[in-house]
């Protein structure tokens, strides 16, 4: 392992050992090391004798403001967001297609639409299954791993945490160092940021994992901190439906974005309010036999446990709120005898006597069946092993637990309190807003270790270890998004029929497929039943479509924001009425008629009248009521967004909706014109768009559109 204070001196030494030809793998995400992955492309773009190719996903770029209003309203924003984080030169080569020949960037996920007419973008993209992403890297010839970590003294030795990307990293370090052991040239390198949490666990490595660990108090820019989003109103039902689908004492796995944040907010609703929960979705008609059989409306008594992933900001508000806190053991006797309710948590003579009758250790205490107790927690710290007998501080105690006052005296002096090493998180890899960092930061180390970043092979599937697997995540509900769903259940997550990548299969796949395999687990896809406004107005539950995510064979359960619609074991007609149940009604009689065209309808069935009002005023009428009461705020998770830039961003994004419906547009302008707003209280949201004295005629009408909505979402006061 050698240490280096400067990135162009880390790529020289990586050529002296790989070479000229480069291919570069990168994690996805926060895990990026910015300066080591811009050295190497500078070095390339000034030697184009260097072949580089780089493979990573999801990178991450700040903000851009597409016309003047948008910088005017977001450029001070991603100023004071953003700070000083060092921008990545290979992606704004790919955005500006400005690559140089001897570059090339191939991503297998990207930013949902990032990349949608990035033409390089869409030729290089990789498509692969998350899990097999370490394998497709090796075949692509990967020489050279970069990866951001922290540092930390432990115990008087120094340790590195792979902290927000073990996912990738954990899975190909292993075929890396088989690769090396047949002769490849193969180099790895860590980049360390003093403000990137330190997680334990999994993460922890010594320095010697990597060849090449480069350190510069220069490099420590601002990590990358997307905030939160605003939840629509779709979402927010969503969210509802879905969360009543969730079993207490189960697990629990959702991704990034707004509808992630919903499910999280109702699930502290039910949990913290459950009288209040059980009133606002009485409105929605939920499914008693549903819900009852898979999920519940009561409190998470005994809590749940995250296994994502992606270890999202709402799961560490799920573990502040005392929901997420089923801790699993990775220990298959422990974690039966645990799901069986034969023992808790809580350290007892029941416990050993337990473990006896269940022949998992031995009468006769060995030094295996001491180190097992002693690593569980069973038998305290403080017990030493003596010749075969058990040694607490001068006192010496028979190892032999056939014998009644032996066995009381171990119980009386050897045991410990509560079972140690258990997990209630795992994730594979992190991203969010700032507090979310901070939040791991402070953390003491003893609840950072209930909290385990993991690969993507572990948490992913179950080949890993398929028995404790199987027994760890019992009654798990895995809650994905997707983009459109067909009337056979086959669901659209990654891309469009002409071939165009939106996102990437990134791991619902594994999601879904092992939903099917546990026995009472559920696969949950959440899909807006509707996109686009005005005329271009569409539905997302479609009769069929040229490109699927996840086959109609594995179809499992849909919701919308009107509805669940459960597909699993269901016949085509029952999975079509079940979706169009659920869909938007203004398409509901198209999606019939198709359905009957194509004989997977009978000719003589009619919707009942009670789906017969799926409209987005009946959404926005259940929530209103409740947003009165402080419900359902935009920003439930918290916001980076000032006050003013909240109220700004809503009425920016409503004039761009009035945009799409030309007839709308034009009474709201008329309307505009007459209504009149304290001029002292609108001066910051003019003077923060420019808009004060507008010297355009265009200026003028958006100057009062935007005063009108900014009335009218309640942020201005009419005169």
């Amino acid at each position: 392992m050698e240490s280096f204070a400067e990135a162009m001196r880390c790529v020289e030494k990586t050529i002296e050992v790989v070479g000229k030809t480069i291919v570069l793998a990168l994690p996805l995400g926060l895990g990026k090391p910015n300066q080591l992955a811009n050295a190497f492309y500078e070095k390339a773009v000034l030697d184009k004798s260097i072949n580089l190719k780089i493979i990573t996903a999801l990178s991450l770029e700040k903000p851009r403001p597409k016309n003047d209003t948008e910088a005017k309203f977001l450029v001070p924003f991603v100023e004071r967001i953003f700070g000083d984080y060092e921008e990545l030169a290979y992606a704004k080569a790919v955005r500006t297609n400005s690559l140089p020949d001897n570059i090339q960037v191939s991503e297998f996920y990207f930013k949902a639409g990032a990349m949608k007419n990035i033409a390089s973008a869409q030729r290089n993209y990789v498509s692969s299954n998350y899990t097999f992403v370490a394998r497709d890297l090796i075949l692509s010839g990967v020489n050279v791993l970069a990866q951001l970590v922290s540092k930390k003294e432990l115990d008087g030795e120094t340790k590195l945490s792979l902290s927000c990307n073990t996912d990738v990293t954990l899975d190909i370090m292993p075929l890396i160092e088989e690769q090396k052991a047949a002769g490849k040239k193969i180099v790895t390198l860590a980049q360390v940021h003093d403000d990137l949490p330190f997680m334990y666990n999994r993460a922890l490595v010594d320095p010697g994992f990597f060849d090449i660990i480069l350190e510069n108090k220069t490099y420590n820019t601002e990590l990358f901190a997307p905030p939160n989003m605003s939840i629509p109103d779709p979402d927010y039902v969503a969210g509802l439906f879905a969360s009543s689908l969730i079993k207490d004492n189960g697990t629990l796995q959702i991704g990034i974005g707004s509808l992630g944040d919903a499910i999280v907010y109702a699930c502290k609703l039910r949990h913290e309010q459950s009288d209040l929960y059980q009133k606002i979705t009485e409105p929605l008609n939920l499914d008693v036999d549903l819900t009852d059989t898979y999920g519940g409306t009561q409190a998470f008594e005994k809590g749940l446990y995250g296994s994502s992933e992606m270890f999202v900001n709402g799961f560490m508000h799920l573990i502040k709120s005392g929901i997420v806190k089923r801790k699993v053991y990775d220990d298959l006797d422990i974690q039966n005898l645990i799901n069986d309710g034969k023992i808790t948590e809580k350290v007892s003579s029941d416990m050993l006597e337990c473990l006896l009758n269940e022949s998992i250790i031995s009468h006769q205490l060995t030094h295996s069946d001491f180190l097992y107790l002693q690593h569980w927690g069973i038998l305290s710290d403080q017990v030493e092993w003596l010749d075969g007998e058990l040694k607490v501080g001068e006192e010496v105690v028979s190892a032999n637990l056939t014998l009644g006052d032996d066995f009381s005296k171990v119980c009386e002096l050897c045991l410990g309190n509560k079972l140690k090493h258990g997990v209630y998180m795992h994730g594979g890899f992190y991203l969010g807003p700032k507090d979310f960092y901070q939040t791991l930061r402070d953390l003491p180390q003893e609840e950072s270790e209930n909290i385990c970043m993991s690969s993507v092979g572990h948490i992913n599937q179950l080949d890993f270890n398929y028995p404790l697997l199987s027994a760890q995540r019992k009654h798990a509900r895995f809650i994905n998004t997707g983009m459109m769903v067909t009337l056979s259940g086959a669901v659209v997550s990654d891309g469009l029929e002409d071939g165009t990548v939106i996102s990437g299969v990134g791991g619902q796949y594994n999601f879904v497929s092992m939903a099917h395999q546990l026995p009472d687990a559920r696969s949950i896809l959440c899909v807006r039943s509707t996109r686009g406004s005005g005329k271009e107005l569409k539905t997302n539950i479609l009769h069929h479509y040229g490109h699927i995510t996840i086959p109609r064979h594995l179809r499992d359960i849909i919701v919308t924001e009107y509805g669940i619609a459960d597909l699993r074991g269901k016949t085509d007609e029952e999975v079509g009425i079940a979706l169009i149940k659920v869909a938007d009604s203004r398409f509901q009689n198209e999606l019939i008629d198709t359905l009957k065209q194509s004989g997977k309808l009978r000719k003589d069935y009619q919707l009942p009248e009670a789906y017969r009002e799926n409209y987005p005023e009946k959404i926005s009428s259940i929530l209103q009521e409740w947003r009165e009461k402080g419900l359902f705020p935009a920003f439930p998770l918290g916001s980076d967004f000032t006050l003013e830039e909240v109220a700004l961003g809503k009425s920016l994004k409503d004039i761009k909706a009035l945009m799409s419906n030309p007839r709308a547009m034009v009474k709201a302008v008329i309307r505009s014109f007459v209504h009149k707003v304290d001029a002292e209280e609108a001066k910051p949201f003019l003077e923060r768009l420019n808009l004060t004295h507008p010297d355009s005629t265009k200026d003028k009408i958006l100057q009062h559109l935007l005063l009108l909505e900014l009335e009218e979402n309640g942020y201005l006061k009419p005169m």
